[in-house]
């Protein structure tokens, strides 16, 4: 492995940072490991790098606390390669990457805010659609009921509709929510889903719906409204950083943007609704998802 430059400010953590993850291939095994990739040879077809290079990069994470080096076969012996809680907390470094790239790479500098003003031609409508065929990787987000849940259920489909925000109380909303496009409209999609929660269950599908809010925030809001199905927070970016999900910052937090994915009982996203414009008739197309594909 090539000798590292000594960055030298011991007291500049993002100098010290970057003598971790500054090395482009770091970071995306990073991402690949959030999205399920954990095996070497997973990691070397899925990146294209060299055997040799990939042994000195999972070394350096290994060493670095980033990753854990776990036995998952005997005979031989043969390892995986898990996020630490030290390399989770790196997952909110790949969102703010994403959405830097959104908008100044793959963009024209202006960040979209929500899905109101993602064009269905965009790069970044075109890699949630991209989901379509990729399983959702095995992973539990906190519930409002204080249980952690898989985000996919135990049934035929899954409907999991991601959502900005939505509060109990109108004060809780951050300043200026109203005037964010797209934003508005979450306690609309949360009341539909619960109102038509029958339709959905005879059809043979659960929904779930998820925020980037605290578990006691959506508490607060599933009580309010009745809801009757599971609200799960990702809080910390363990489903955004999988799925590399949409997102947009609004007072201080980042928050998913509005889509919904239908997903099968082997974890297999089947359509992507993204994005959405029209709630009453996503949730429409949703059940009609459902329904084909539960006769086809």
């Amino acid at each position: 492995m090539a000798r590292r430059t000594d960055l030298g400010d011991a007291n500049c953590a993002i100098a010290q940072a970057l003598d971790v993850v500054g090395d482009w291939w770091t970071l995306l095994i990073v991402r690949d490991c959030a999205r399920g990739v954990h095996r070497f040879d997973e990691l070397q077809r899925e990146l294209g790098m060299s055997r040799k290079v990939l042994t000195e990069r999972l070394k350096l994470l290994v060493d670095a606390g980033v990753l854990a080096r776990e036995p998952y076969q005997e005979r031989p012996v043969r390892h995986e390669y898990r996020l630490t809680p030290r390399g989770r907390a790196l997952l909110p470094v790949l969102v703010a990457l994403q959405d830097w790239g959104d908008a100044w790479i793959l963009g024209d500098g202006e960040p979209p805010v929500t899905t109101a003003t993602a064009a269905e031609g965009s790069r970044e409508a075109g890699r949630v659609h991209n989901l379509i065929g990729t399983r959702v990787p095995r992973l539990t987000l906190p519930g409002a009921d204080g249980v952690a849940h898989d985000p996919v259920a135990d049934a035929a489909f899954t409907v999991l509709y991601c959502f900005p925000g939505a509060y109990a109380r109108p004060e809780s909303y951050p300043p200026g929510w109203a005037d964010i496009p797209g934003a508005p409209g979450c306690t609309l999609e949360s009341c539909t889903y619960r109102d038509r929660l029958a339709e959905f269950t005879a059809a043979g599908a659960a929904v779930h719906g998820v925020s980037g809010q605290r578990p006691d925030e959506q508490r607060a809001f599933a009580t309010k409204e009745r809801l009757r199905f599971p609200l799960l927070s990702d809080a910390d970016l363990t489903l955004t950083a999988a799925l590399r999900l949409p997102t947009f910052r609004a007072a201080g937090t980042t928050r998913l943007k509005r889509l919904t994915l239908v997903i099968d009982a082997d974890r297999v996203i089947r359509e992507v609704l993204y994005p959405i414009t029209d709630i009453t008739q996503s949730i429409d197309t949703a059940l009609t998802t459902v329904l084909t594909h539960s006769h086809a």
